[in-house]
């Protein structure tokens, strides 16, 4: 007897130009994905009027022949057909602009470590504030203690980022933190090194550039070594290899260049002061935070504190309004946005922002928004500018953020004389900045590139009325059931998803959100009929008889299951509101991913109208489909 799905598998196969055309096949709970050698072979007309097929979609070098629920039968026959094996789903090399590319590196490298660098600044913040008020004395064996476990993150970040940007790069993260590890021993800081004939005396503690380029050359020897080390001996063969070519050259080479590049500036930075202070304090205080974000700054902090032993100095004057300013741009993000997520990134972030700790609020917040990162130096330029034109001078080394206004106290001016000076310049940093804002800022999608910014929402208020419905094109009788929400988002029409199978409703109704929050709950009680093993999609069956798709982003399943984790199994029976996937919403939107996540009705024939809330915004649990 004939297998059911035989005859289509068969007419597929012909219509992409046979078994020997195609060079990979995988698929997703909806499609399947075939990589060709010759696209002229593919005859996507006739694949799109073959009987089963709903489309074709030609998207980032695959043909994607959407077959609907059925698609894991249909790929087990494609595959004994075309007699090729089970094809490991890996991601397409995605068209990315110059810019896009180095954020989603910096997105890559910073975003794991975003979490432990917001603790430790909020527990250096803490510490400043209770020495302020006399709970903890500065200098004291507590102080120093707290103090040296907020700033290990800081300290040893070569280590940290060590470990992810080799991830990033595919390349074994212990091995970059070893090459983190060594370029920052404490046995070869600041110490005077004659070694392959160039002497060298370097400290790379604190810095972040050294290692990010060291790492970057590593993981090409890395691969390159992993190609030709016989197997039996690749395992401790590539990584002493590759500690012992690449560090080197990072240690002696890269790391020296880079130091050299902040003693430039900082040179540059003191001709700027001599022949213009207002110039001088505007440059430094635009650049400082470009600085810290490259690992230069800390440099110039250093010939900062040389300049400071010989007298006082207007190096570590200009730096001052930075954190200020960034402060106030994240302060404002905080009020503007209604992502929760975002929210909880943004408060402890301002908060260690004010006493000096932007780590957080730059790599958590406003460098992914590179808008608002410039907003955030020109205040501080315009603030250095000002402290520049008073002539504010660095008397002492002090602590940083609102800590840092003792290093003014000095010469011939009154201590009431330097605050009103100080708090002026802190005013013109934040001001602007904050204003400007918290005007523009806006939560938007941009669905047109493929990418949606998972913090999205409208201006919509809450109390926006949920019983409204769009009807979609099925008709009008009575009220059958209704799908509550499965995820917490901004709601859209399906025929605004960047996916054509699903704006053109090929798959059936529903809704499209963008989910602010990275968990899927049951929309009601039934049956998962439906976990797709990389975790992006779920089906559900409802009590009510309704077969639903729940599709995580688009084209997500290029992922292999990366940052998901489905809590159920095929037939398992849930209960409206339980947890059914969680999902790393940042990590997603950083591989390049949109998070726009279709609700489909696959059964909508069983039903004369489906329609979906108004509202736009949605909480979990919350109606979102009435089916009638």
């Amino acid at each position: 007897m004939a297998r059911k799905y035989e005859q289509l598998a068969s007419s597929i196969i012909g219509n992409v130009g046979g078994s020997e055309n195609i060079s990979g096949l995988t698929h997703c709970v909806t499609r399947l994905r075939f990589q060709v050698n010759d696209d002229a072979k593919v005859n996507t007309e006739a694949l799109k009027n073959t009987d089963g097929v709903v489309t074709v979609i030609k998207s980032a070098g695959q043909h994607q022949v959407v077959i609907g629920n059925h698609v894991p039968e249909v790929y087990a026959e494609v595959t004994q057909q075309a007699n090729i094996g089970a094809s490991p789903i890996a991601a397409p090399t995605k068209v990315m602009t110059p810019g896009a590319r180095i954020l989603d590196f910096i997105s890559g490298i910073f975003n794991p470590i975003i979490g432990v660098l917001v603790g430790s600044g909020m527990l250096v913040g803490f510490l400043f504030v209770f020495t302020a008020t006399g709970l903890i004395p500065q200098g004291s064996d507590l102080f120093d203690f707290f103090y040296n476990i907020g700033f290990s993150i800081l300290y040893f970040i070569p280590v940290a980022l060590g470990y992810t940007v080799a991830k990033k790069l595919d390349m074994n993260p212990l091995l970059g933190l070893a090459i983190g590890a060594a370029l920052m021993h404490p046995a070869l800081q600041d110490r005077d090194l004659n070694l392959f004939g160039l002497h060298v005396n370097v400290n790379y503690t604190q810095t972040v550039l050294p290692v990010i380029l060291t790492v970057i050359l590593a993981s090409f020897i890395y691969k390159a070594l992993m190609r030709v080390i016989p197997n039996v001996i690749k395992t401790f063969v590539v990584p002493m290899l590759t500690l012992a070519i690449a560090v080197p050259i990072g240690f002696l080479l890269i790391g020296p260049l880079a130091n050299a590049a902040a003693s430039g500036i900082a040179r540059g930075i003191v001709w700027l002061y001599e022949l213009n202070p207002i110039l001088g304090g505007f440059v430094l205080g635009g650049l400082w935070q470009l600085l810290v974000i490259t690992g230069l700054h800390m440099g110039l902090v250093v010939i900062g504190l040389v300049a400071l032993a010989a007298g006082p100095t207007p190096l570590l004057s200009f730096i001052f309004t930075a954190s200020f300013a960034q402060t106030a741009v994240v302060i404002a993000i905080w009020q503007r946005t209604r992502s929760r997520n975002l929210k909880n990134v943004a408060l402890p972030a301002w908060i260690s922002g004010i006493v000096g700790v932007t780590e957080p609020a730059i790599y958590g917040v406003t460098l992914p928004r590179i808008k608002y990162f410039i907003v955030s130096c020109i205040g501080a330029a315009l603030g250095g500018a000002y402290l520049g034109f008073m002539n504010m001078l660095t008397y002492q080394y002090t602590g940083i953020g609102i800590f840092a206004i003792p290093r003014f106290f000095g010469g011939d001016r009154s201590v009431p004389t330097i605050l009103i000076h100080v708090l002026i310049a802190i005013a013109i940093a934040m001001i602007p900045a904050y204003l400007f804002t918290l005007f523009t800022y806006r939560d938007q999608p941009d669905l047109a590139d493929g990418v949606t910014d998972n913090n999205v929402l409208d201006d919509a208020t809450d109390d926006e009325v949920a019983s409204d419905f769009r009807v979609t094109n099925y008709g009008e009788a009575a009220m059958a059931s209704a799908i509550a929400s499965p995820v917490s988002g901004v709601v859209r029409p399906l025929s605004e998803s960047s996916d054509q199978a699903f704006s053109q409703g090929m798959l059936g109704p529903g809704a499209l959100i963008i989910p602010t929050e990275g968990v899927v709950v049951a929309p009601a009680d039934g049956v998962v009929t439906t976990v797709f093993p990389t975790g992006h999609a779920i089906g559900l069956t409802t009590d009510d008889g309704a077969e639903l798709l729940i599709h995580i982003g688009i084209n997500t399943v290029e992922l292999g299951g990366q940052h998901f984790t489905t809590l159920v199994q095929q037939g398992d029976r849930v209960v409206k509101g339980q947890p059914l996937v969680e999902f790393d919403m940042d990590a997603i939107k950083g591989a390049g991913y949109s998070l726009e996540t279709p609700v489909i009705v696959t059964n909508y024939d069983n039903y004369q109208g489906v329609a979906e809330t108004n509202a736009h915004l949605v909480t979990q649990g919350e109606q979102l489909l009435t089916l009638s």
